[in-house]
């Protein structure tokens, strides 16, 4: 019986330390009161090695860092798309942390149509890292939407991790309470942006390293300080965001990565950003939760 019952309390103990293990995050939960601020949170299908693209314990973070903020109400879809796309429905801001390119979630089939009816409406668009690459066929509408993407063979997105210096940041909502730092993650940049760069104002700006300018146009510009994360004031009073970091699932153990992501959200969403920035307390241990399970995976 005692043997029994320790090999109960080890499963137990594993059981609520698996760090695979993502039953506890509810999935397509809407909110009870319906004056909530409604954010939808959507992880794409497991990518890349143990880590890198975690994007469903990513967002499980940002869940959680949402959840610190009065009025708001984040909802997580999971594997790239709900099952109920009435999901969106009346969505403040929608988030995409997932694949892009030609896998982009978002340009298969009709999902564009079904986001771009909340987008009219007004709801916040966001997106995180690979999530900011999408294909030729989609830059006019993405533009509308985000106000700049990344594009195979012009701008620099292949896999190359270098450590970025944003010694300055805008007065911007999306900027309240961060102080200049220093950071290792596989950035994009060289993105392609609206016209004169209407209604964008770029948050994060940094020189990259100049081995890093992968693409003939990005290589017209050395020693340029590039773009790395920017918000967009749509025609339509409409609010964007993108950032191209995220990479380094680790990256969300920096208070400065999980606010300006959080304060970004908040702001797409339209809530006021607290003057010091958006609440974001962690709970280190939560970095080794809800991860894909890519032990298995080549």
């Amino acid at each position: 019986m005692r043997s029994f019952l320790l090999a109960a309390l080890a499963a137990l103990a594993f059981q609520e330390s698996d760090p695979y293990d993502q039953s506890k995050v509810p999935i397509e939960v809407e909110p009870s009161d319906a004056s909530l601020a409604k954010v939808v949170l959507v992880a794409g299908r497991m990518s890349h090695g143990p880590g890198d693209h975690e994007y469903f314990a990513g967002l499980a973070l940002l869940m959680k860092m949402l959840q610190q903020t009065p009025g708001v109400a984040p909802v997580m879809v999971r594997d790239g798309w709900p099952k109920n796309e009435k999901v969106f429905e009346n969505a403040k801001s929608i988030v995409f942390f997932c694949d892009g390119g030609g896998g982009h979630t978002l340009v298969q089939g009709n999902r564009m149509d079904v986001v771009q009816k909340e987008i009219d409406k007004g709801a916040g668009f966001v997106c995180l890292h690979y999530g900011v690459n999408f294909p030729a066929k989609a830059s006019d509408r993405i533009l509308s939407w985000l106000g700049g993407h990344i594009l195979g063979g012009y701008s620099t997105s292949l896999a190359t991790k270098w450590t970025a210096e944003f010694k300055s940041l805008p007065d911007h909502p999306t900027a309240r309470g961060l102080k200049p730092f220093t950071l290792n993650d596989e950035w994009y940049y060289f993105c392609k942006f609206v016209p004169d760069m209407k209604g964008i104002t770029p948050i994060l700006k940094t020189v990259p390293p100049e081995n890093t300018r992968q693409t003939g146009p990005s290589k017209e510009h050395p020693g340029r300080e590039e773009i790395t994360a920017w918000a967009y004031h749509r025609e339509n009073g409409g609010r964007s965001f993108g950032f191209t970091g995220g990479h380094l699932h680790k990256n969300w153990g920096d208070d400065s990565v999980r606010r300006l992501v959080t304060n970004a959200i908040l702001w797409t969403a339209q809530v006021e950003v607290p003057s010091g920035g958006a609440k974001v307390d962690l709970d280190p241990a939560d970095l080794n939760r809800n991860l894909d399970d890519k032990r298995k995976k080549k």
